[in-house]
């Protein structure tokens, strides 16, 4: 929320203002609505985050970022409205704006969902049978089921641009992690040992990671945080929206090796998803340990020493396999 301050009142009232003004957001009976109250939401070092309530009592969430032209609130829009259509629950999009000489905010303004994390939907549920649990994975793994039906030709990010084709996993998977493993590379995380491990995955992709299946379609950030739950109050829960998308074309196995990473899901999940879409073999044996040590590193990356010990563990799970 460091830029919490630079982002005054009136910027956020003209904001709502631009946005009530579309044909779709007005109220001609009632007129337009006043900004009520603003609250903050999580968000990154880059951009602030704020839940903002109008005076009729309708809520939109608003990333803003001061002073910066920040494409990625583009990207974020597309991949948004790609994600709600392909049938996913995810916020739609109200307006998007680039920074500019004369308006010098970039901002994203979107749907308010209700909901909970997903962490805090489990925590909700302990001591309240299984049976919201099972509901809640098994909607998950029908979202993603559909999700990961839609294919491309090539490997690929998902942006609102053209952005390079890649005829090969590896090729594509490599080219994702080559800055992080060259950021990376001299981490007293990783030590002698990991470091070599590491290298030599690294080389060895092809042999690695190659599989038989096309390009299908990813969020590629599935942690718990970005997975909104909610309960109807009589113990069914379901998925309420799924946020931050960072879309790929990729292997779909390395999204569902993500969330075994962080115990986000587990057996009743793999059963759903396995009914249409069976994992071969090769997933547990072979590719799940290199996903997973290669997330381990991104996340050693972002956040250093605390993630020395799990980071040490995916690399000694991979070891046998270089």
């Amino acid at each position: 929320m460091g830029q919490e301050s630079d982002i005054s009142w009136q910027v956020l009232r003209r904001i709502v203002e631009e946005w009530q003004g579309g044909e779709e957001n007005r109220d001609d009976a009632a007129g337009p609505a006043e900004l009520a109250e603003v609250k903050p939401l999580y968000g990154g070092c880059i951009n602030t985050t704020l839940a903002l309530t109008l005076s009729n009592g309708r809520q939109a969430v608003l990333k803003i970022s001061a002073h910066r032209v920040d494409r990625s609130y583009l990207r974020e829009a597309h991949q948004l409205q790609l994600l709600r259509g392909a049938g996913l629950p995810a916020p739609r999009v109200y307006t998007v704006h680039v920074g500019t000489l004369e308006n010098p905010f970039s901002y994203l303004l979107m749907e308010f969902i209700e909901g909970m994390d997903w962490s805090k939907a489990q925590a909700e549920m302990n001591g309240h049978g299984v049976q919201g649990r099972e509901t809640l994975h098994t909607h998950l793994a029908e979202l993603l089921l559909a999700l990961h039906g839609r294919t491309d030709p090539a490997y690929r990010r998902v942006t609102d641009d053209d952005s390079p084709r890649f005829e090969q996993w590896p090729q594509f998977f490599r080219s994702i992690y080559d800055p992080i493993w060259h950021e990376m590379r001299k981490s007293p995380l990783l030590g002698t040992k990991g470091r070599k491990v590491v290298e030599r995955a690294h080389e060895r992709l092809e042999r690695l990671i190659t599989h038989e299946d096309c390009p299908r379609l990813v969020h590629w950030d599935l942690w718990g945080a970005n997975i909104m739950a909610r309960s109807d109050g009589q113990g069914n829960w379901q998925v309420a929206a799924l946020l931050d998308p960072n879309c790929k074309y990729a292997h779909f196995e390395a999204e569902l090796a993500y969330l075994e990473l962080f115990q986000t899901v587990g057996p009743v999940f793999f059963k759903v998803y396995q009914r249409q879409r069976k994992l071969p073999a090769e997933y547990q044996r072979l590719r799940k340990p290199v996903y997973q040590m290669y997330a381990m590193l991104n996340h050693a990356s972002l956040f250093g020493e605390r993630c020395a010990a799990p980071l040490s563990a995916a690399i000694e799970r991979v070891a046998p396999l270089v």
